[in-house]
């Protein structure tokens, strides 16, 4: 436990280590401040331009903006669908994979398009070379530069004054994947594959096992895919087994390399957004709650399966007994914090099967994308989360003191309200809709391993995941059926545009203000206070909207295991 509990302590310190200078750098690459890659960037940036004629000066109003980001990721769905469908005829197929089924050619599409990078399929035996790096690689890229250009454009409502204008949707993305995600994708990809990731483009090898069996050993470009599935938050695994497979994930280094690539970026956010706002403070509060939720969250999980299951432990297995379904390699400790990054973050990347989580475990897994995944959450719409909750905090504390509430020196009046309140509610309704109705019809229920509240928790955790955009998986539920593979990508469409197109209004609607100087009753928010009560109402949102089907899932089935009983 002491091992485990260091190697905690050790990822907070390197991950806030980096975050800071992570976070500068995004700052100045927005704002336009001279960076190291502008000499080699700009040329290729104003190319970019000039082929699809952008006006890079050229601002948009929020209705722009979204109408820009929507159209592109509409056309990315088309695109990626019709690649999949004629996979069979593209080239660099060595195994002669065939087309995608048309649904799951649907599920994948949307999910990956959507930061989400659910997988109903196995990677290494449906998806070719080809498909991987022209269709899934690049939507990594571009859904990240589009999670990251609505954390922008929200801070640019903040820092404005009466505007209509909150950026250039196109100026955004492209900075974002030229400064931001390609330098550091090519730097992680080289430090995966020194670590033993793979990277090649070979016909899958037939081996020989010692036992004198014939075994097929999938190759593939991994590393360059993982880097960005990791920085970008997007979490879909080149193989089945995701980060749990050794080519992916060969060794506890890799381990420990791989989760700090998942929250680097969501954590330089908050930093970024005090250098935007121009007060270190205000980036450091948020920070903060990210932080103390994460750790708080991590704990849970961790002493859960720690302890394990009683049942198991009844059969004399000595402890650890909650090893089923972990990487020796990694051990509870290992497995536990991954599955607290994972989750935390948007990120779809598991090293452990979910399914196998002790029922408090999962509850927290779940809890944590049933909050929007604001702790942390995905690269830029985390940030967009956590400012929601903001408004949220500062509109009950001036209720509470009895005066207007602001934020930032911005009022936040009723249609910021209306805006905020729909982000919320849109990805919960989704979940719960979406949960109630495959527990009610015969389709939602076939696909359930394990009845009782763990079927329950699995259809929760599907929705969860696919709402939040996170995209792992419980893996006990079947979900590459016509049923799922449909509901499910309207679910991360609702998920993902429910979220962002409330944010944009948002962002349009403060441009538009003027800035309120602070006087004697402005409630500081970059206060220690401010930070409290901003995690306390994270919570009680989350808690009010989620408990009752909670307490039906893993709530129960924990009650269930410490009576000694399955269901």
């Amino acid at each position: 436990m002491l091992f485990d509990l260091l190697q905690v302590l050790i990822y907070v310190v390197v991950l806030i280590v980096l975050a800071v200078p992570v976070g500068r750098y995004i700052a100045k690459v927005f704002s336009r401040e001279k960076t190291f890659f502008d000499p080699l960037f700009t040329p290729i940036e104003k190319v970019f331009y000039k082929i699809a004629r952008i006006n890079p000066n050229k601002e948009m109003t929020w209705k722009e903006y979204a109408f820009s980001l929507t159209i592109f990721n509409v056309c990315g769905i088309v695109l990626l669908y019709i690649l999949q469908r004629l996979q069979g005829i593209l080239p660099l197929n060595p195994q002669h994979l065939k087309a995608v089924r048309p649904d799951l050619a649907f599920n994948t599409a949307i999910s990956f398009v959507t930061n989400t990078n659910w997988q109903s399929y196995i990677g290494e035996k449906q998806l070719s070379y080809f498909t991987q790096m022209v269709g899934l690689t690049v939507q990594n890229f571009l859904s990240a530069g589009t999670g990251m250009a609505v954390a922008l454009a929200l801070v640019r409502g903040f820092i404005r004054r009466e505007t209509q204008y909150v950026g250039n949707f196109w100026v955004d993305l492209i900075r974002t994947v030229l400064w931001v995600l390609l330098p550091l994708s090519f730097v992680l990809a080289i430090v995966l594959a020194s670590q033993g990731v793979i990277q090649n483009f070979s016909p899958y090898l037939r081996i020989t096992t010692l036992e004198g069996k014939t075994q097929i050993l999938p190759m593939g470009p991994v590393a360059s895919q993982e880097a960005i599935k990791l920085l970008g938050t997007n979490g879909g695994g080149f193989f089945g087994a995701n980060s749990a497979h050794p080519f992916e994930n060969p060794s506890p280094i890799t381990n420990f390399i791989e989760m700090l690539a998942i929250q680097i970026i969501p954590a330089a956010m908050p930093i970024a957004f005090g250098r935007f706002v121009k007060d270190k403070k205000e980036g450091i509060v948020l920070l903060s709650v990210m932080l103390g939720l994460f750790i708080l969250n991590t704990s849970i999980i961790y002493l859960s399966e720690y302890y394990g299951n009683p049942i198991i432990s009844q059969l004399g297995i000595s402890k650890p007994t909650a090893m089923e379904g972990k990487e020796v390699r990694f051990g509870i400790g290992g497995s536990a914090l991954f599955t607290s990054v994972t989750t935390a973050v948007a990120s779809g990347a598991v090293n452990n099967m979910h399914d196998s989580l002790t029922p408090l475990a999962g509850m927290i897994a779940l809890l944590q994308m049933m909050l929007g995944e604001v702790i942390f959450g995905g690269i830029g719409v985390g940030l967009c989360g956590m400012l929601i909750f903001a408004i949220f905090t500062v509109f009950i504390i001036g209720l509470m003191i009895g005066r207007t509430p602001e934020y930032l020196g911005k009022k936040i009046e009723a249609k910021e309200i209306k805006m905020a309140t729909l982000a919320v509610i849109i990805p919960s309704i989704a979940i719960l809709l979406g949960s109630a109705l495959s527990v009610s019809i015969k389709e939602g229920l076939t696909s359930i391993s394990n009845p009782g509240p763990h079927g329950l928790t699995e259809i929760l955790y599907a929705f969860s995941s696919a709402s939040g955009n996170n995209g792992s998986a419980f893996a006990g539920l079947k979900a590459n059926t016509v049923y799922y593979n449909i509901l499910l990508g309207i679910a991360m469409l609702i998920g993902r545009f429910g979220t962002i197109i409330p944010s944009l209004a948002i962002a349009g609607s403060l441009a538009s203000k003027k800035k309120i100087p602070v006087s004697a009753g402005t409630f500081q928010s970059a206060t220690p206070i401010f930070g409290v009560l901003l995690g306390l109402v994270i919570l009680i949102v989350g808690g009010l909207t989620f408990f009752p089907a909670l307490a039906l899932g893993p709530v129960l089935e924990h009650l269930l295991m410490l009576l000694h009983k399955l269901s």
